[in-house]
């Protein structure tokens, strides 16, 4: 894993890295069962070089809490390891060049499940053992009311699985 964040911090595959500060790798036990995937890091993740940092993060470790779930016991990451302009949704050449350390991510930590947040992470190609699970972005769940609903029924249905944490 050290491999890869090495290589991240260091990718210029794609134009991203132009405007980052940090690349910013995936975290967490390389034995989780549960992996996040998001869509990209942000300005605060940017900034420190870590996953879901800045509010999401803040929003998703509380909401994952509350509903009895360390932070420290999934893997986090995101599909892209750069800020993108603006916050703005990857595109696919993008989202391309970043994929080999996803890919590779996964296959290190042979995750049971992957949470999919958002719309560009559901793009993860899926490999077959894995349960994969879209779910709303934790950053549009904590700004507008309907997704947080949403997200917070996603979430406790996931928990209606046997066994799922």
């Amino acid at each position: 894993m050290e491999d890869i964040a090495q290589q991240v911090y260091v990718c210029k595959k794609c134009r991203l890295w132009q405007g980052a500060k940090h690349g910013v790798p995936g975290e967490g036990p390389l034995n989780a069962k549960i992996m996040l995937v998001g869509q990209n890091p942000g300005a605060e993740e940017d900034e420190v070089g870590r996953p879901f940092v800045g509010r999401a993060g803040k929003y998703l470790t509380k909401v994952l809490a509350e509903n009895g779930i360390n932070r420290e016991d999934v893997f986090i990451t995101n599909i892209v390891k750069h800020i993108t302009p603006k916050n703005r949704h990857p595109f696919d050449d993008e989202i391309e060049a970043c994929l080999p350390y996803l890919m590779e991510e996964i296959r290190i930590i042979k995750p049971q499940k992957i949470l999919l947040l958002g719309k560009a992470a559901c793009k993860t190609p899926r490999i077959e053992g894995i349960q994969y699970y879209e779910m709303v972005h934790p950053q549009a769940a904590s700004r507008f009311p309907k997704m947080g609903k949403k997200f917070l029924e996603q979430l406790k249905s996931l928990q209606g699985y046997a066994c799922f944490w």
